[in-house]
This record gives C-alpha cells, sequence and structure tokens, in this order.
C-alpha cells in the first residue's frame, strides 16, 4: 500500500508485461510506494484486453495506483481508469488531450529525439514517456532514454518517465537524471522475481539515492 504522503523523489511507475496475470501484478502494491500503474494492449484483443483491465484497476485503485491504459481510450473509459497512454504525432496527441483532459490523464511516449520530445510537449500532456514498452531486457537503462530525461527534466516542467533496466539496482541511474518517475517491469515481472520484495527494493534504493526535489 501506498503512504498517505508519497515521497519527495523519483517515484515508480510499474508496466504491465505480457502474461502476467492480475494476481502477479497485485503482489507488486504491497512493496511500498507506487504512482501509477501501465497497463499496455501486449498483444491481446479486445474484450481479453478489458477483461483484464476490469480485473487490475479496482486493486490498483483500491492501493491509491493511479492506472493508465496504453492505447486504447475506449477501454480506458470502459474500466474507469486514471489516464490514457498514446504513442502518435502532434496533431493526433492535440486531439485526443483537447477531448479527454482533464477528464483523464494523457501520456505520451514514442519520442526518440529531443525534437520529437519538444513537438509533443507543445501540447502539454501530462507527462511524456522515454523508452519502449517491452524494450527492458538489459540491467541497465538505455543510454538514450537516460540522456532525454536528463535533458528534458532540466529544461522541461512537464513530468517525465524514463524507463529503466531488468534490475532493480537500474532505478538509481534513471533517478540521477532528475526524472520524476522511473518505469519498472522486467524488473519486476521476470521469472523467479517476487514482486513485492522487488518493489520494496527499488524503493529503498530510491530513498537511500535519488535527489529530493524542491517543495
Amino acid at each position: 500500500m501506498n503512504d498517505a504522503m508519497p515521497p519527495n523523489r523519483c517515484r515508480i511507475v510499474l508496466i504491465a508485461p505480457p502474461g502476467a496475470s492480475a494476481a502477479t501484478i497485485g503482489a507488486a502494491f504491497d512493496g511500498g510506494d507506487i504512482a501509477s500503474l501501465i497497463l499496455p494492449e501486449n498483444g491481446m484483443d479486445e474484450a481479453s484486453f478489458q477483461a483484464f483491465a476490469e480485473k487490475v484497476v479496482p486493486l490498483a485503485q483500491a492501493a491509491g495506483i493511479a492506472v493508465i491504459i496504453a492505447g486504447d481510450t475506449r477501454i480506458a473509459g470502459r474500466v474507469q481508469a486514471d489516464g490514457i497512454h498514446v504513442e502518435v504525432g502532434k496533431d493526433e496527441l492535440a486531439e485526443t488531450i483537447e477531448h479527454f483532459q482533464p477528464r483523464l490523464m494523457v501520456g505520451a511516449g514514442g519520442a526518440k529525439t529531443r525534437d520529437d520530445a519538444l513537438e509533443l510537449g507543445e501540447t502539454r500532456p501530462d507527462y511524456i514517456f522515454f523508452g519502449r514498452f517491452g524494450y527492458d531486457n538489459k540491467p541497465e537503462p538505455h543510454p538514450r532514454n537516460l540522456s532525454l530525461g536528463r535533458w528534458w527534466a532540466d529544461m522541461i516542467q512537464i513530468p517525465c518517465i524514463v524507463m529503466a533496466g531488468s534490475e532493480i539496482a537500474s532505478v538509481e541511474a534513471v533517478a540521477a537524471t532528475g526524472c520524476e518517475f522511473v518505469a519498472l517491469s522486467s524488473a519486476v515481472f521476470a521469472d523467479g522475481v517476487d514482486p513485492k520484495t522487488a518493489i520494496a527494493s527499488a524503493n529503498a534504493l530510491l530513498d537511500e539515492t535519488a535527489p529530493r526535489f524542491e517543495d
């Protein structure tokens, strides 16, 4: 469960991987602070994805975790999610933001360069995500994502999420960029990993090493 007062440092965004059950995802919630959960479609058809989200969303929200549906705005509405994550061009992102904010958070992904990120940022999404779902298969974060996160955090007020690596220790490098959120997926849900323990370890590392934000 999350504390009533969130920590004043980089926080965890959990990304559900393909094949993870609602129970497995829910087990992570007992490990401590998690700001939000992103649910990608992960190859599921619409009915399966909606059924999956209907199980997970209430569990997460009961734990004080905002749930963001990736890619399907209709399902986001049906399951009463807190936000949507899209990877589209500037014009389509602007239309999505106009239609859904402030009723739903709208986050943007897909930026691979500074110019990409600045163009998307002009539409004022609730956050920008640096990384790709399912590509956290190396122990350390991708250098490009770290570089973009550091630059963005220094220059832009819109919060950013940076994808960590496949090891929990990688949260340190992400937090050091000054970004507001670190995304974890395989480091929490890989075979043989206990999700609760992984989240607890990540929070302990962030408590110890992450820079504190100004009030």
